[in-house]
């Protein structure tokens, strides 16, 4: 029997990296800087996934979010990020392990992130520089963020797959968004930053609690 998936692209913050800590510190050191009031880690977890610029945004008081205000925090947090963010992020339990097997059976795999695309980079290749990525895409210019499926769909082409035979998988309503854009079917996990009511009424496919339970899908 013919296996019906043979590639899967990831979202990287929230699925194969838990990025929250480095990110809080980071906006919460530009907020300190402003005078104005930090969050919780539990509360970037609902903040992150949209790039940086959006991030910044959403983090600051909402009369302060005019253009001029965002921008110089934005400045200030990839000033900040640049020090912090491969202090405390590290791979979720049973990536590394998922990642090999993936490796080992074939499967082709790739990223697509909503983060910049050099911090994407380094921290793929901070954990992962070994393995054979087809494709490692964070934000871009001139192509459009997620959920549009351009780069989801590039990848694709990329892995000389066609989109039925690839998962799209991620912890968020962008993710499920992105695969279903470019007519792929959806793992969505509990293990990141959005929980599951989220991404059943985003229409995963599939909903996973832990890497492995990946395996059975294919």
């Amino acid at each position: 029997m013919m296996k019906k998936y043979k590639g899967i692209i990831f979202d990287l913050d929230g699925t194969l990296l838990n990025t929250v800590y480095d990110l809080a510190d980071s906006v919460n050191e530009v907020l300190e800087q402003f005078g104005f009031p930090g969050h919780s880690e539990e509360e970037y977890k609902m903040k992150i996934g949209h790039g940086f610029r959006n991030l910044i945004e959403v983090s600051l008081p909402k009369e302060h979010r005019d253009n001029e205000t965002i921008e110089k925090g934005l400045a200030s947090f990839v000033e900040i990020y640049d020090q912090k963010y491969k202090d405390r992020t590290v791979p979720y339990d049973g990536i590394p392990e998922l990642m090999e097997e993936l490796s080992n059976r074939g499967i082709s795999f790739a990223v697509n992130s909503n983060k910049r695309t050099d911090y994407t980079n380094a921290l793929v290749d901070k954990f992962f520089s070994h393995l054979p990525f087809i494709a490692v895409f964070g934000e871009r210019e001139g192509v459009p963020k997620k959920p549009d499926p351009a780069s989801a769909l590039e990848i694709t082409e990329m892995m000389k797959l066609r989109p039925e035979e690839v998962l799209y998988i991620g912890d968020s309503k962008t993710d499920m968004l992105t695969g279903k854009n470019a007519g792929m079917d959806t793992i969505g996990v509990t293990w990141g930053f959005r929980d599951k009511q989220e991404l059943q009424s985003n229409g995963a496919v599939y909903i996973v609690d832990r890497p492995e339970e990946i395996l059975d899908i294919l």
